[in-house]
């Protein structure tokens, strides 16, 4: 997964990655021809006393060591421009991948892990990317390089280069292979740790107001625990890594001194050629160091790339066609909205039973549906079907006579608006959530919508009115301006149906009664499909649909069902008395 991952996001900088390699390579023959220079200066220059010639090496030397340094800082750059294009172009990727599914694999990965491999496991992929360039010349031809070199320069010693590189590769190899399921367990928990956190920050509310601080603050603790233990034991890894290289290295030198100096003294091997030997040793080890700064990093990338790419292999159960068809306008050029569930059944993946069963009703334009139930009964997966946030198992959804499964996103958007059962509102102001809705919406759009919604009045009472900044989530306003915001972010749309889950349920009577006043006024055209808890809110509707486990028990107005529908009468005398509704 790793190397597609590579493979796949690099082609485009196929150039910039020829630069670093080239530079590279550039870098390493200038740091392998140097203890060559340095050996002659001392054989031929200070041996013999010749002065002329360590200034000409000595200045050759000089200018390899300045193009090695040109080299190494252009290699650098390119290498970081590479490394952070492929990662933006992954993240990029993943948030495109996420932005399509439907709520089925939202729900299938979670909304922790999926920040997490959006974020932490495309840097670790990118760092990866980074090394690898930095390294991935260097590090092999400095250690094949390094041998050649060190056995033109005396091969006596060769024995000692064909000893410390195997032992060094074998220490590496066992690290490697103990951290591989750590790194993967280290994701996992960074994973949970962040659903920890998350469910707590969105929960602060009724954390506080049951008291379960102390409670909260122990699953926390467990999680970061968990964490905490797995980077020890990663750490435990590491500290044990880098003493055992740095033995390898110093009993290395060692021996090369204690046995080149006996060659030295028997006249077998020039200081010199000891001195580039040792260097060039050095060079080898330290090679094998750069091999094993990645090999440290490629177990956590392997991890994270696979579970990147679980994201971008998933195929989204909402399928967009590429050109889908237009839906038919009515004498004034707009979509009628007609509304129709034709055998509708729907289930959730790994449910025993559907939650819909053979639906089947019409919601005409300028009439309001409204849907009540027991909880569970289906009422907001129902209405999820019309906007497609998951699609029918069987049976057609069809708005003005177009199956939704085969219209293109923008096409659906415009005709079908939902306010959601929990209203959600974007970091901004006022008016950068309403036009969420329509991007070019006037301010006198704006202020229509907010009349409507019964927004108007508290809005134009706070500083800067339109322009009144909205933290994450719409946190810093009450539960029931916060819906009359979403009501009035939908009502700018001005789509043909409009779909609202329960959405009345933070208002109180009368601006419920107000809002569905100038909702009947004002867009009296258009469909309405409600669901409601509350009896009182679809008293007037054209049509009111019981649903009981999935299916339709009932439907006709309030006054039929409350004459022929048990169901109904039941939830009707569990909120009021019936003679104050009848």
């Amino acid at each position: 997964m790793l190397l597609r991952l590579f493979a796949q996001y690099s082609k485009p900088y196929k150039w910039w990655i020829a630069a670093v390699l080239l530079l590279q390579l550039a870098t390493t023959m200038a740091t392998l021809y140097l203890p060559s220079l340095n050996a002659s200066i001392i054989d031929e220059g200070v041996v013999n006393g010749d002065i002329d010639y360590i200034w000409s090496t000595g200045g050759v030397m000089l200018a390899v060591a300045l193009i090695q340094v040109v080299t190494a800082v252009g290699a650098v750059y390119f290498g970081a421009r590479t490394s952070m294009a492929i990662g933006r172009d992954i993240r990029r990727s993943v948030f495109h991948s996420v932005a399509g599914f439907s709520a089925r694999e939202v729900n299938q990965f979670g909304a922790p892990t999926l920040i997490t491999r959006g974020t932490n496991d495309v840097q670790q992929v990118q760092m990866l990317a980074l090394m690898g360039l930095n390294f991935m010349v260097t590090a092999p031809i400095m250690c094949v390089g390094g041998v050649i070199m060190a056995l033109q320069e005396d091969a006596g010693l060769s024995w000692l280069v064909w000893v410390s590189v195997p032992i060094l590769l074998v220490v590496v190899g066992f690290l490697v292979v103990k951290l591989m399921p750590l790194f993967r367990t280290m994701q996992d928990r960074i994973d949970g740790i962040n659903s920890v956190l998350r469910e707590q920050i969105t929960g602060i509310r009724v954390i506080r107001a049951f008291v379960r601080e102390p409670y909260e603050t122990e699953r926390f603790r467990e999680a970061n625990e968990k964490l905490t233990e797995t980077g020890v034991k990663v750490g435990q890894l590491f500290v044990l890594m880098f003493p055992v290289i740095g033995l390898i290295l110093h009993l290395a030198t060692a021996a090369v001194m204690w046995f080149g100096g006996q060659r030295v003294d028997a006249g077998e091997m020039q200081p010199g050629a000891l001195t580039a030997f040792l260097q060039y040793l050095l060079q080898i080890l330290m090679a094998v160091m750069m091999g094993t700064f990645m090999a440290m990093m490629v177990p956590r990338a392997m991890v994270c790339a696979d579970r990147i790419s679980e994201v971008l292999d998933v195929e989204p159960s909402l399928h967009e066609p590429a050109a889908g068809p237009e839906l038919p306008t009515g004498e004034d050029g707009a979509p009628r909205g007609k509304v129709e569930f034709k055998n509708v059944t729907f289930g959730y993946p790994g449910a025993e039973e559907p939650v819909l069963k053979g639906l089947s009703f019409t919601a005409e334009p300028g009439k309001t549906t409204a849907i009540i139930g027991s909880t569970g009964a289906g009422k907001s997966t129902l209405l999820n079907l019309i906007p497609r946030l998951y699609d029918a198992g069987g049976g057609e959804v069809l708005i003005d006579g177009v199956n939704v499964q085969a219209l293109d996103r923008n096409t659906l958007s415009k005709a079908a608006v939902a306010v959601p059962q929990k209203p959600y509102l974007f970091s901004g102001t006022v008016a950068s959530n309403l036009r969420y809705g329509k991007d070019e919406a006037s301010d006198a759009e704006l202020w229509d919508a907010l009349a409507i919604a019964q927004a108007a009045d508290f809005v134009r009472d706070t500083d800067g009115a339109l322009d009144m900044p909205i933290s994450q989530g719409g946190t810093n306003v009450s539960g029931g301006q916060r819906q009359r915001l979403c009501i009035a972010r939908a009502l700018v749309a001005r789509p043909s149906v409009y779909l609202f889950d329960d959405s009345f349920s933070a208002l109180d009577v009368t601006t419920d009664a107000n809002l569905r006043t100038a909702l009947a006024e004002n867009i009296a055209d258009a469909t309405i499909i409600l669901v409601a808890q509350r009896v009182a809110t679809i008293t007037e509707a054209d049509q009111i649909l019981v649903l009981d486990d999935g299916e339709i028990i009932g439907r006709g107005t309030h006054e039929q069902l409350l004459e022929g529908n048990e169901t109904y009468q039941q939830i009707v005398e569990s909120q009021m008395a019936a003679e104050e509704v009848a």
